[in-house]
């Protein structure tokens, strides 16, 4: 099947909601041919208007290899789920996020698309384990979670059930980079994965920062778009605070380690960073970057950050 992953394979979009337009974009602009299936006639009129407007901005950004309607040219749609899954390498689902909904609707795409195809649902939060429960072909079905939207935010978790073949879960990973996105594969079916259990807890010390009268919504909202988001736009959480202590993230977590468990005590939290946890953290960032690397990393990071200031001020004076 590899060999049909790329390229202009046939790829079917479950859903013509504002996601569902959005990955059908994705492929399209990829080099698929899309269908689009939505049983709503008015949200099928929609669909060209509305891709038609998002490749015009990313065309006015030159973020475009081709011309709009080229890309546009490759997206159809149907009211017949059937029509759309025939000769798909790939499903992706987008409808709304209700387990009954998605369990009647994968028990039929399980039966209508080709036996090799991937099934992947856009589920925020449902685990594939509970809409394949007892379908026969549990084992291409998978969560493939996005961004909003994925034609910009290219970051894309990929979460297997326990029931998800090794080979269903590798041709996704295949198949999503080969269209410009960036698969994370999340183990064990957490609610949430890691992109929202990541936002969520920011969320809820924002909202515990403002309950407390510590800061305002806009102040709070002012640290992350000017101070943590200047970092987090192209560095993760561990990269950044492995870069903010000489000695890398065993220092960090030596020297801030104690303090970060004070903060989460004081919300109930007991999430200690054991010495067995930092050494994993630690030896997974030197395979990375090994320490005699540290300060050339750190003065890309000040480069980094320097062209994301300059682009910014000039922005400012515009």
């Amino acid at each position: 099947m590899s060999e049909r992953l790329t390229g202009r394979a046939p790829v079917a979009v479950i859903g013509a909601g504002s996601i569902g337009v959005a990955f059908a974009l994705v492929f399209a602009r990829a080099g698929h041919l899309v269908v689009l299936s939505d049983p709503d006639a008015g949200r099928r009129s929609a669909v060209t208007g509305e891709v038609a407007s998002r490749l015009e901005a990313l065309q006015r950004h030159g973020l475009l290899s081709e011309a709009p309607e080229v890309i546009l040219e490759r997206i159809s749609t149907t009211a017949s789920m059937a029509t759309a899954v025939t000769g798909a390498v790939l499903v992706q689902e987008c409808i709304p996020e209700l387990l009954e909904l998605k369990r009647e609707i994968f028990a039929e795409l399980d039966v209508l698309a080709a036996p090799d195809a991937i099934l992947a649902s856009s589920s925020s939060a449902l685990t594939a384990g509970a809409i394949a429960a007892g379908l026969p072909g549990a084992a291409r079905i998978l969560v493939a979670h996005p961004g909003n939207p994925p034609y910009l935010i290219p970051v894309i978790e990929l979460v297997p059930a326990s029931a998800t073949s090794a080979q269903t879960l590798e041709a996704a990973r295949i198949m999503y980079s080969a269209a410009g996105l960036s698969p994370v594969v999340v183990h064990g079916e957490p609610e949430g994965f890691v992109f929202n259990r990541l936002q969520g807890a920011v969320l809820r010390e924002a909202y515990a920062l403002v309950r407390d009268g510590v800061a305002s919504v806009e102040d709070i909202d002012t640290v992350v778009r000017e101070g943590l988001g200047r970092r987090w736009c192209f560095m993760g959480p561990f990269e950044t605070v492995d870069l903010n202590t000489r000695g890398g993230i065993e220092s960090h977590a030596a020297k801030m380690g104690p303090a970060y468990a004070r903060m989460g005590a004081e919300r109930g939290q007991s999430d200690p960073w054991y010495p067995e946890l930092v050494a994993e953290v630690a030896a997974q960032r030197r395979a990375v970057l090994p320490l005699d690397q540290w300060e050339e990393r750190v003065a890309w990071r000040d480069e980094e950050l320097m062209k994301r200031l300059n682009h910014t001020t000039k922005d400012s004076h515009e």
